[in-house]
């Protein structure tokens, strides 16, 4: 049986969406248990769910006592449910956090391939999910506890939804009631999600649509009387509680210090130049790059198309919106990312020409080349000898995927080519995240603090001691989700009276010295029971954290 009937067979009918889902499934799946919580934007959103989940308080969004007013509380809610279901907040496996957005990859994987089923072949569709489920960004943002991976599935959704609709209006399949019902779902839980970005990409595809079919007839068949009414129930009810309970400082601070710094200038150190995510693209949609070249003539050369036409209406405008926005990280384009999928599939659909064969090698040898001394570097500055072998097979399988793939696409096999790129990339992906990531120790110096405390017995959540812990000069929220919400971030004279109140204390080199200082005012002998050295990720500085008894004065 060849590839072409394989694939015509595993695309049939649902089949389609459902593989795709079960693709990203498996790319995400590994660094979901095996990766320690991330700072630091993981962290805190981990962190205010936890707390959620700990006062009962499902409307306002916090971080220790600090409000956390930045972006609305849908992912909150999801995780809070599969924390609920999964696990047990006190814990804190960060793998029931990141079930939500396992899940959002899997249904924009889906719904990619549902909405390319409608212009291209089946298993162009069963394609274009698995270019995007295992697509380095969407596989990686997969096992993250924030809003990316669920705002792509929601928008890719609405999106998809949106493309069966526009079909249908150019004698492609019919779409019924439940299509028009996905795209106002997708569309008003990506905003409880993310604000404004899905609703901002949907405006911008069909305003693109609108002019160059230079007719909008049928967007009539959205359903707007009932849609919008969906919408407002879903997006509303919080919208209005989170109004009372701030007295609408939840929306001065979002918009007024998160989304407007955003617009101005390159917000927190995340400024870039045009052309930053389009120089990115080769490694974010590795392995499949070996045909974005192709991607590209395709949707110049069948433009016309409805299906390319659509496909390029939703990229576009979106790419240009991110590439012009001074504040950008590499996620922001995720979006757009199923559009660009579709494209990609729909390049195998005929030969592909010699420059594309050729340019599209380069970039997949290029990208895997890249991947590969990642992992080594990774290895030889924050693991030892123990962990070679595991980062040689993250290395090597990287430059198979970039460089088979390659071979096989200059040989004119380019279905072959991607469906063993993928293949490769999904390992190199998994061995990169489940076996050398966390064998780095020095990269999570929180995990290590945390099972040092319990290792002393020390652990005030143990209930050996009394807490909080307090730590001085090392703020990183993956600690307070380690440690709780009570955690102390202050200095050396707070972790001086925490030890003299019989708390634990986690001292970074650089207070030691004032900290061990304000021990002898007191008239305490400091007593060190661990020592954690490692490197924080977050600053680019390496740490050196000392772990100390409490010693109440009455002892």
């Amino acid at each position: 049986m060849s590839l072409e009937s394989r694939l015509d067979a595993l695309s049939r009918g649902w089949r389609a969406p459902l593989f795709a889902a079960l693709i990203a499934m498996i790319a995400g799946l590994p660094g979901l248990f095996a990766v320690p919580p991330l700072d630091r934007d993981e962290s805190r959103f981990a962190q205010a769910t936890a707390q959620m989940l700990e006062s009962g308080d499902y409307v306002v969004i916090r971080f220790q006592d600090q409000p956390r007013f930045k972006k609305p509380v849908g992912i909150h809610w999801m995780q809070a449910l599969s924390v609920k279901a999964l696990s047990a907040v006190e814990d804190r496996q960060i793998w029931a956090w990141r079930v939500p957005s396992l899940l959002g990859a899997m249904l924009a994987a889906s719904a990619c391939a549902w909405g390319a089923g409608a212009f291209f072949r089946q298993r162009t569709g069963l394609m274009a999910g698995a270019i995007l489920g295992v697509s380095f960004l969407l596989s990686t943002e997969a096992f993250i506890a924030k809003t990316d991976a669920m705002l792509c599935g929601l928008t890719t959704l609405s999106l998809a939804a949106l493309a069966r609709l526009y079909s249908a209006a150019n004698g492609g399949p019919k779409a019924g009631t439940w299509t028009r019902l996905f795209f106002w779902l997708g569309l008003s839980l990506g905003v409880l999600v993310k604000g404004p970005v899905s609703l901002l990409v949907v405006l911008l595809a069909v305003l693109a649509l609108c002019v160059w079919d230079r007719k909008a007839a049928w967007l009539k068949g959205l359903g707007w009387t009932w849609g919008a009414a969906v919408f407002v129930l879903v997006v509303a009810p919080w919208a209005w509680a989170i109004t009372v309970a701030t007295d609408g400082a939840f929306w001065g601070t979002a918009i007024g210090g998160d989304l407007a710094p955003k617009l101005a200038g390159g917000h927190e150190s995340h400024g870039a130049p045009p052309g930053y995510h389009t120089l990115l693209s080769f490694l974010l949609t590795f392995p499949s790059a070996i045909v974005l070249p192709a991607a590209l003539a395709l949707g110049w050369s069948r433009r016309n198309e409805p299906g390319v036409r659509f496909a390029l209406c939703w990229l576009i405008p979106t790419w240009l919106m991110f590439e012009i926005l001074p504040t950008k990280l590499a996620h922001y384009t995720l979006p757009a990312h199923g559009a660009l999928a579709w494209l990609m599939a729909a390049s195998l659909e005929q030969p592909l020409g010699r420059v594309s064969r050729w340019i599209g090698a380069v970039l997949g040898v290029l990208g895997g080349v890249i991947f590969a001394a990642a992992s080594i570097y990774l290895m030889s500055e924050y693991g030892d000898a123990s962990d070679a072998t595991a980062a040689a097979i993250a290395a090597g399988l990287f430059l198979m995927a970039g460089g088979v793939g390659a071979y096989l696409l200059v040989n004119r096999a380019a279905g072959t080519a991607v469906v063993t790129a993928l293949v490769l990339g999904l390992l190199a992906h998994s061995a990169f995240f489940a076996l050398l990531a966390p064998r780095l120790e020095p990269l999570w110096s929180s995990k290590r603090v945390s099972d040092a405390l319990r290792e002393a017995k020390i652990d005030p959540r143990e209930g050996v001691t009394p807490g909080p812990v307090e730590v001085a000069g090392y703020a990183e929220p993956s600690l307070v989700f380690a440690l709780g919400a009570r955690t102390g971030l202050g200095d050396a004279p707070n972790a001086a009276q925490a030890v003299l109140e019989g708390r634990p204390a986690v001292v970074e080199a650089k207070q030691d010295a004032a900290f061990r200082a304000d021990l002898a005012r007191i008239g305490l002998t400091p007593h060190p029971v661990a020592v954690v050295e490692g490197f924080n990720y977050s600053t680019g500085d390496p740490v050196r954290l000392t772990i100390y008894r409490g010693e109440p004065e009455d002892q």
